[in-house]
């Protein structure tokens, strides 16, 4: 299994949240948008070099800004 972070992954790739950043405001803001550690998530396209990152968890399309996707960390299988 490698560790790497959302704005990484290649589209359609999937991966399990292992990490997510310490700081309690991003951290609540992540969780409240249903990205937790051990949850499953399916990246569905990134925008240009630094543009946001669409991803699916759950049954929920989220688009996160490419700041806050790079303090995600996803275990993928390789």
């Amino acid at each position: 299994m490698k560790k790497i972070n959302l704005v990484q992954m290649k589209e359609k790739q999937k991966g399990r949240i292992t990490e997510l950043p310490e700081g309690s405001v991003l951290r609540n803001k992540l969780m409240s948008l249903g990205i937790y550690p051990g949850r499953e998530v399916t990246k569905i396209s990134h925008i240009g070099l630094r543009g946001p990152a669409a991803i699916k968890v759950g049954r929920s399309v989220l688009v996160i800004g490419h700041g806050m996707a790079s303090k995600v960390i996803v275990e993928i299988q390789c």
